[in-house]
């Protein structure tokens, strides 16, 4: 079974970009009424033979790279799963899943077009990458009761089921990973100073708030100078500057902007300013952002993470990664092959929980859905890293809530034991 895609083709405010899994066309059967046997009344985007799921993200723009890993991975494990027959469901039906793309150039109101437009033909939304683009359609998806789940923004209220009982994040929340660094600061033995940069919204917020509230109880870690910036900025060289007059030993890097974090690097090598540094989960990419920027491991940087990196030598024969590769070559090239970003993995497991999900539904709605999305406990999904796992029953987390903080090694990243 091949993928088949459909033409590229110019909606209100953003292109969209369909990918429909397999070798046959469409069900034109696309929503509600009931099924082949007159049972329960199906919800729009599923029929008997297919579901439709749909992805609103940036697939151009600054934040492209990581906006077609949310699709790739995806296309890449249903690609699969089409080939080898389809996903099985609760309900005893054997169904394709049919994936489609919509560019919203990581702009919010782009995104909440998309959602409009498309909401009675797809089943559910996810994957999409960002905070202002996800939060943008999260009222109108709960007005809609449409699915917004398993999206990649660490925003904590898409996890907070009496807020948003349709939604459902999948990456750990932005304070998880700040507290995560925190406390590998706060273990240290050594007294250290830590300049902060960070995005001037709920993105930035969320690390900083995490951040802080690990090293509050310590003596040896001191915020010596703390800036923002906005997203939609161009540069950050007056910040970088001003930090870098405080030779503060670590520089904790709450950026979301690909570009401005190579800039950063570059920036703060011409300044003469050498700390070690963090960096979020999906701004950490060794292949896209410290190679091009020319970083060095001695420098020191560290992230998070709970996926395995296919670029690491130490997973270069693992079999979940082997699967993955061979899978993104076959069923993703319209997005890419290339894993360059951790969003190409994180749609992958993605890909995995909706099939869990999928296995418990006992109905083809969108309500027996999500009570089956919410009883996941313990789910390794294919590519996670030892200690990590899917757990969608503890409100107020998304799916993945545990991370392990690593250490950039010159190739890729290790887990880091201890801050050095």
């Amino acid at each position: 079974m091949t993928i088949k895609n459909k033409v590229l083709s110019a909606v209100a405010m953003g292109a969209v970009a369909a990918l429909a899994l397999s070798g046959c066309g469409r069900s034109d059967g696309g929503g509600g009424g009931g099924g082949e046997d007159g049972g329960t009344a199906s919800s729009p985007g599923i029929t008997d033979e297919s579901i439709t799921l749909g992805v609103t993200t940036p697939l151009s723009g600054g934040t492209a790279g990581p906006g077609t890993c949310t699709v790739a991975g995806l296309a890449a494990y249903f690609g699969a799963a089409n080939a080898e027959g389809g996903v099985e469901f609760g309900d005893g039906k054997t169904r394709e899943v049919v994936i489609e793309a919509f560019d919203d150039t990581y702009d919010p109101q782009k995104a909440l077009s998309n959602f409009q437009q498309n909401q009675g033909d797809v089943f559910a939304f996810t994957s999409g990458l960002g905070t202002p683009t996800n939060r943008a359609y999260r009222e109108a998806a709960i007005d809609s009761e449409v699915p917004q789940v398993l999206v990649q923004t660490g925003d904590p209220i898409f996890s907070d089921q009496a807020e948003s009982p349709w939604q459902l994040g999948f990456v750990p929340i932005y304070q998880n990973e700040g507290e995560a660094f925190g406390e590998l600061l706060a273990g240290s033995d050594e007294d250290l100073t830590v300049a902060i940069l960070s995005q001037n919204d709920d993105y930035g917020e969320g690390y900083v708030e995490g951040f802080k509230e690990a090293i509050a109880g310590s003596d040896n870690i001191e915020v010596v100078s703390e800036l923002t910036y906005e997203a939609t900025d161009t540069t950050v060289d007056a910040q970088l500057t001003e930090l870098a007059g405080s030779d503060a030993d670590v520089f904790f890097n709450a950026m979301s902007i690909t570009p401005l974090v190579i800039s950063a690097i570059e920036k703060t090598r011409e300044l003469g300013w050498s700390p070690s540094w963090f960096l979020p989960s999906n701004t950490s990419s060794p292949v896209a952002i410290l190679d091009p920027a020319g970083a060095d491991a001695e420098d020191g940087f560290y992230s998070v993470s709970f996926a395995k990196a296919p670029q690491s030598p130490a997973f270069a024969e693992d079999e979940d990664v082997v699967a993955f590769l061979e899978n993104l070559e076959e069923y993703a090239a319209d997005y890419t092959t290339t894993p360059d970003f951790p969003h190409c993995m994180w749609s992958y497991m993605v890909g995995a929980t909706l099939e869990e999900s999928f296995a418990s539904m006992t109905e083809p709605t969108r309500e027996s859905f999500m009570e089956a999305l919410r009883g996941i406990e313990d789910l390794r999904a294919p590519l996670m890293l030892e200690g990590t796992s899917v757990n969608t029953t503890e409100d107020g987390q998304p799916a993945v809530s545990s991370v392990v903080v690593q250490k950039y090694n010159g190739t890729g990243y290790a887990t880091a034991e201890s801050f050095d």
